[in-house]
């Protein structure tokens, strides 16, 4: 008879033959099954359509397992990056979320649904959009000015969406609304693929979203761009103005997407992502789509990936005191 006193002295007597055995089993057995990948928002928004854009170069990366998308939109995005932050650090669960999911709206709610740095771990960079401001075809503007006149005319009157409190399409157009003096009505969608849908109807009277949700609108003529939020002009809608340079210096809005697992993911699991990703932004054909789609790619390590992080987080909290944006 073998007692376990016996099994678990052997185990401890000899560490080098057991532990370096289990981390080369974790480096070289992951995955072995499908790996669910949480999307913090609706189908049809930036982050839905990164992340499918990237799936299939990182299936093939992660020994051909299935890379199985779960949109699990709600409170603006924080509902999908809570859930990961509960999920086990074994690699099995992963998320494609955004600056304001993850480091803009948590710290805002009361009490934080969990802590931006110890229960979510910065893996790698996907992307970065600018967003666009858009009007339906039914609006009186024609241009950014003429929005701005249409507005200022009638205080109280217009309004605009996002895909949730605090997202970064609310900050861009609070933000704005403060610095032009305008009174907006803020009205949140659970995605933007909702707000894609009201302002096509001509319920909406402007949306700053994300330049992959709109540019197809865009080329096909259903809404009118009026402005992009960078400082610098955006190639895929070269005659398009900036906020800037329509009478607001410095201002500066974008959406970035990034790859997180939960707190604790191991370093070697970490890799594999980076790796994943770096490879599937360095094919000519997926960066093509990628930037056909209006993204500028990521990439790059995950150190980068983690300051990125903690660099957005302190600009948007105090950009959010300075403007007094609060949840209610």
């Amino acid at each position: 008879m073998v007692h376990r006193r016996s099994l678990m002295l052997g185990a401890l007597a000899a560490p080098s033959l057991v532990l370096p055995q289990t981390r080369a089993q974790a480096q070289s057995g992951y995955p072995n099954r499908s790996v669910s990948f949480l999307i913090p928002f609706a189908p049809g928004g930036g982050t839905d359509i990164i992340a499918r854009a990237l799936q299939p170069t990182l299936q093939e990366e992660l020994n051909g397992q299935a890379l199985a998308m779960e949109n699990r939109p709600g409170a603006s995005g924080t509902l999908a990056v809570a859930q990961l932050s509960r999920a086990r650090p074994d690699g099995y669960t992963m998320l494609m979320t955004t600056v304001s999911a993850s480091a803009v709206v948590p710290p805002l709610l009361n009490p934080p649904p969990f802590d931006i740095y110890r229960d979510q771990t910065a893996v790698v960079l996907a992307g970065t959009v600018p967003l666009v401001g858009v009007v339906p075809l039914s609006s009186p503007a024609q241009d950014f000015d003429g929005f701005l006149a249409h507005a200022r005319a009638n205080p109280g009157k217009l309004n605009y969406s996002s895909s949730g409190v605090a997202t970064q399409q609310h900050l861009t157009a609070e933000l704005l609304s403060a610095q032009a003096g305008l009174q907006m009505t803020h009205v949140p969608f659970r995605g933007t693929g909702q707000a894609v849908t009201e302002i096509l109807a001509g319920r909406i009277d402007i949306a700053f979203d994300t330049l992959p949700t709109y540019l197809p609108h865009i080329r096909a003529g259903r809404v009118r761009a009026v402005a992009v939020t960078m400082p610098e002009r955006v190639e895929w809608l070269p005659d398009v103005p900036t906020v800037a340079e329509r009478g607001f210096p410095g201002f500066d809005a974008n959406v970035w997407y990034m790859i997180m697992g939960p707190g604790g993911l191991p370093g070697e699991i970490a890799a594999r992502w980076v790796a994943g990703v770096n490879k599937a932004l360095a094919d000519p054909s997926v960066r093509s789509k990628i930037r056909d789609a209006g993204f500028i790619p990521g990439g790059g390590s995950q150190q980068d990936a983690t300051n990125l992080l903690r660099r957005d987080a302190e600009r948007y909290a105090g950009i959010m005191r300075t403007a007094g944006i609060k949840l209610d």
